[in-house]
């Protein structure tokens, strides 16, 4: 065992979680599995294709192939466009459930299918109108521009196709997120625009009670996004009226920022979890960052610890004291909930180390059951080790630093050098945080190690 010390922290939160006033919650939230909700999604979709195909009337004339598979590829892509909605409305029993990871995966795979489906909507129908009225490509787009609900649902896929280039990766990486961001929100005027025609469409008008069902559908989706969006927001701040009591610096290019409020266990946090902190400054209270806690939470104090590594955390570094914080959440799966085995391994690198160090105190278990991997490249990139090592000793858990560079012979993040220090490693649970590059590479050692992938929990978040 490789073991780093520093000087004893001169400030940081007690080590055990046993005090009264430092405790997680413990009920169990209601969560809907990945599983589950795939296949009602996808059960949707199948109910969408259904109303399509007992409208149509076979023919085989151009115009009315056409606009058929306008009809289908429009129902699609407004079903489509609700989905990817309900993705991003942050609804606790979905988040908790699925995963906000994944949530934004799917997100992104369906936004592609969406502006796909609408791009191929659009086409279909002008085609259409063009045969069936005689009229060329300009002559139909007049045509149908004409119509104020079409006109609005041109503008409205011609803003989601904005959103979808500057949405591509190798866009994205020319962009600041505050731009891509910003252009990202209009993807709800897109929507709400692109909705405008559909209810008065030839698959839903001719059925009042399916265009009815239809607009209470997406009703419900703009009321889920107001509420947990923006309502929640607001009312826990007014509730836990939460500060930045402290900003300190934990190690090169690191800090922990602590904040105090009223109430702070109803928050109902469980360990591995994050929020998306805005910091009410004038350069900061535009952008959710998603950042971890680090430690339970402690006599009304929450902490979280940022790696400065862009613009936005270098604000955050210069936060002051009582700087007003807005807090949602909490959010993630990465938590003791997703634990199947008895013994537990934990794999950090770089700042990952937050929902680690949370876990390593939390987590229940006997003498070895839990072991914490801290990967870095040197041992000034360590943090939290006085915490860690005191956490070690109190609670009987095992305490690894692997140290060095991840190329050459030295690489200490290896199968053979975890069946090493983890002998039985393949009867764990393996919880893995840190940068993308690193997560992906830990999950592939830690499978040729022994570790099924499911029992590999892990959460990724990239801009």
């Amino acid at each position: 065992m490789l073991i780093v010390t520093k000087p004893p922290a001169k400030h940081g939160p007690p080590v055990s979680h046993r005090s009264r006033r430092s405790r997680w919650h413990t009920t169990t939230p209601p969560k809907v599995s990945p599983r589950v909700f795939l296949r009602s999604v996808i059960a949707g979709g199948g109910l969408v294709i259904g109303l399509w195909a007992v409208q149509v009337v076979p023919s085989l004339r151009a115009s009315a192939l056409l606009a058929t598979g306008a009809h289908l590829t429009g129902l699609l892509a407004g079903y489509g466009i609700w989905v990817a909605l309900l993705l991003m409305a942050r609804i606790p029993a979905v988040e908790l459930g699925v995963g906000a990871d994944r949530l934004a995966r799917w997100h992104a795979f369906g936004g592609r299918w969406v502006l796909g489906l609408s791009v191929a909507h659009t086409l279909l129908a002008l085609w259409g109108f063009a045969a069936h009225t005689g009229t060329g490509a300009a002559g139909a787009v007049r045509g149908l521009v004409g119509y104020p609900a079409l006109a609005a649902a041109t503008v409205g896929i011609l803003i989601l196709a904005a959103v979808g280039v500057i949405s591509a990766r190798a866009v994205r990486r020319m962009v600041t997120y505050e731009a891509w961001r910003s252009v990202h929100l209009l993807a709800y005027l897109g929507a709400a625009l692109a909705f405008a025609h559909q209810p008065a469409g030839p698959d839903l008008a001719g059925i009042p009670v399916l265009a009815w069902i239809w607009s209470i559908m997406h009703a419900q989706v703009a009321v889920l996004l107001v509420w947990y969006r923006l309502i929640v927001p607001v009312r826990q701040a007014l509730r836990h009226s939460l500060r930045v009591a402290g900003v300190f610096a934990e190690g090169p290019g690191v800090v922990s920022v602590y904040m105090v409020g009223k109430d702070l266990n109803a928050l109902q946090v469980e360990p591995g979890q994050f929020f998306r902190w805005r910091f009410m400054t004038r350069r900061l209270w535009r952008t959710a960052l998603p950042f971890s806690l680090s430690a339970p939470i402690w006599e009304d104090t929450l902490r979280i610890t940022v790696q400065v590594v862009g613009g936005h955390t270098r604000r955050i570094r210069r936060l002051r004291p009582g700087t007003r914080v807005l807090a949602t959440g909490p959010f993630g799966a990465m938590t003791g909930r997703s634990r199947t085995r008895r013994k537990v391994l934990l794999l950090a690198g770089g700042v990952g180390i937050t929902p680690m160090r949370a876990l390593f105190e939390t987590l229940p278990g006997g003498p070895g059951d839990i072991t914490l991997l801290y990967r870095a490249s040197s041992a000034d990139r360590l943090v939290f080790t006085a915490e860690l090592e005191a956490i070690a000793r109190r609670r009987h858990r095992r305490l690894h630093y692997l140290l060095g560079s991840s190329r050459g012979i030295g690489n200490p993040l290896t199968p053979a050098k975890l069946r090493e220090v983890v002998p039985d490693i393949a009867e764990h649970d393996a919880y893995v945080c840190g940068p993308p590059q690193m997560t992906a590479a830990s999950i592939g050692v830690l499978r040729r190690a022994g570790i099924p992938r499911r029992r590999i929990h892990f959460e990724l978040f990239e801009f």
